[in-house]
């Protein structure tokens, strides 16, 4: 009787090389060629920073800063609730665990100049760039509303939930307004700023 020789031990399969800090294999730049194909509206997140010392009216006043985000969503109609995504530890991102009321700006066409001057890197104090822009103050937050944006809304936070190196900010609208009826909105797809159409 013959006996078949053993088979010779199969060798383990070898993971395809993945990129550090993610274990389904996708790298960063992977993963933001791939979302940078969905174009999304461009929004001013605004909030007013409150006086370190609001009892000492020597005290400097509070101030006021903005982001531009395009991680911005609406969450449910009942109750009224939007959604945005803050960089871990970001300005905003600390700003905003500390103070509830915010606003949003959905930025219009012609104001990619004000989502360029939010966004960038290494930027002067939000003071300054918040000089030469219309806005108001809203009646909810004291947060400035962009003038000309094609709607703003007024927001309280609702929730905070870490998802990875972002925070997600669910927030309770309280008030919105359509400021202008005018043109599309700003869109951004592929890295830069584009109009609608």
């Amino acid at each position: 009787m013959l006996k078949t020789p053993p088979a010779a031990p199969t060798p383990p399969l070898t993971p395809a090389p993945r990129s550090p800090g993610h274990a389904e294999g996708v790298s960063n730049d992977e993963f933001r060629a791939a979302l940078s194909r969905l174009a999304a509206g461009v929004v001013l997140l605004t909030a007013r920073e409150p006086s370190l010392d609001p009892d000492d009216p020597a005290a400097p006043p509070g101030e006021d800063a903005g982001m531009t985000a395009t991680a911005f969503m609406s969450v449910s109609l009942d109750p009224p609730l939007i959604l945005v995504s803050l960089r871990n530890n970001s300005r905003m991102d600390d700003l905003l665990d500390e103070q509830p009321l915010w606003a949003v700006s959905i930025l219009s066409e012609s104001q990619s100049h004000i989502a360029g001057r939010f966004a960038m890197k290494g930027r002067i104090s939000d003071r300054l760039l918040f000089e030469d822009i219309p806005y108001v103050r809203g009646t909810h937050t004291d947060a400035p509303l962009v003038g000309g944006a094609l709607a703003t809304l007024e927001c309280r936070t609702e929730q905070r939930v870490t998802a990875g190196d972002h925070t997600l900010v669910i927030g309770r609208v309280l008030g919105a307004t359509l400021p202008s009826a005018d043109g599309g909105p700003l869109m951004y797809f592929r890295g830069r700023y584009r109009n609608l159409g």
